[in-house]
């Protein structure tokens, strides 16, 4: 295991979620670090979503505390510094009236960029951001005549307009084809192994990106954090306790 010294990105500690009387959460503490990969799976309504609202401070917890960057949630400002790709963030109707380069540009808006003030260097980011995300031919293009996979990359390239040092994407995969996963993968390891961009993933796939991440968080109500996600639980297990696509790990396995 690598030493960490420095401060966490986010230090979570005792973290409960009660909702109507119902436990979603309930003392979860855990540590992501800058550079890390680390994925989050669990079965549906075990939480994953709720914790990573939480740390956004789109929900407010029951008890417990997280800090970002050493800081308490109320007194952080750096919000550009987190990028987060929503679920189904690639749903959009098709008759919203916005080009890829109107959606992108909303990205710059927590800089203080806005479309009558874009400065220079809000358009360099916007150009980077499409750049990365092999976007630019798409630009003018209206969003909801795009694929699944073309829409997917718009948004993660709005996300990276701001130019985060952290991605939080919540399933993002959702009505996306096989090809375009594939891709998207391959560019999720690229950013975090040459941009050093901590990438923080929920995901049912875990099969596919089990040689690339750093650490795995299972979210049933509770966490566990397991820092070698190769000698990971086996299929049967994780697919009894967490709801994972047996299959998917399976695949995955290298033959010896």
């Amino acid at each position: 295991m690598s030493i960490k010294f420095s401060v966490p990105i986010f230090d979570i500690k005792n973290l409960n979620f009660i909702i109507k009387g119902q436990t979603i959460l309930s003392n979860i503490s855990l540590e992501i670090f800058t550079s890390e990969y680390i994925a989050i799976i669990g079965p549906n309504g075990g939480g994953k979503t709720t914790l990573v609202r939480m740390l956004l401070e789109l929900e407010k917890p029951s008890g417990g505390e997280v800090k970002i960057y050493g800081k308490k949630l109320s007194n952080f400002k750096e919000w550009h510094k987190i990028g987060y790709v929503p679920q189904r963030a690639s749903h959009v109707d098709s008759s919203f009236p916005a080009t890829v380069l109107d959606i992108v540009k909303m990205g710059r808006i927590s800089q203080g960029g806005f479309f009558n003030s874009f400065k220079d260097e809000d358009k360099r980011a916007v150009h980077d951001a499409m750049l990365k995300m092999d976007i630019l031919d798409l630009q003018n293009k209206m969003i909801g005549t795009l694929s699944g996979g073309q829409r997917q990359r718009v948004m993660i390239a709005r996300a990276l307009a701001s130019k985060p040092q952290i991605l939080i994407l919540d399933e993002p995969n959702t009505g996306v084809d096989v090809a375009s996963q594939k891709n998207f993968y391959a560019l999720l390891k690229k950013l975090n192994k040459e941009e050093k961009i901590t990438i923080v993933f929920i995901t049912h796939d875990i099969g596919v990106i089990a040689d690339d991440i750093t650490r795995l968080f299972t979210i049933n109500q509770k966490a566990i954090i397991c820092n070698n996600p190769k000698q990971t639980l086996s299929c049967q297990e994780m697919s009894e306790l967490y709801g994972i696509d047996a299959h998917l790990l399976h695949n995955h396995r290298h033959e010896h």
